[in-house]
């Protein structure tokens, strides 16, 4: 049963810095796209950034985060990371890691920037917990 795990959530003040670790085990994140995704109370799921390991390794980043956010991925590691620098009170959710693969669809339903959406995924760690105080 593959199974992906996230580390690294907690506390922090607006302007600090954290950073989110997807760990994967019975999935090789070299054959999917992983993203993280992030949930506030009483909300949606939302995308925050993806990066296509499977392919040329291309990231995207939705708009509240681009600049902020950075996603990477080690491949040896089978580690995907969110570094998230000047957080803001807003960021505060609980975030979650998936994998997307694209194996699973049609080739004509795989555009360019596959993994952007949550549709894409059907594996999902049990999210991590990020709070920034004002």
């Amino acid at each position: 049963q593959a199974r992906l795990v996230e580390f690294g959530g907690g506390l922090a003040q607006a302007g600090a810095s954290l950073r989110l670790s997807c760990v994967a085990s019975r999935v090789f994140f070299g054959s999917y796209s992983v993203g993280w995704f992030r949930q506030r109370p009483g909300e949606d799921r939302e995308f925050v950034a993806s990066t296509q390991t499977w392919r040329s390794g291309r990231t995207f980043y939705a708009d509240s985060v681009k600049g902020r956010f950075t996603i990477s991925s080690n491949k040896s590691e089978n580690t995907v990371y969110l570094q998230m620098n000047s957080l803001k009170p807003e960021d505060t959710a609980l975030y979650y890691c998936a994998a997307a693969d694209p194996t699973s669809f049609h080739g004509s339903q795989i555009g360019s920037d596959f993994g952007t959406s949550i549709r894409h995924y059907s594996r999902w760690g049990q999210g991590t917990q990020v709070t920034v105080s004002s």
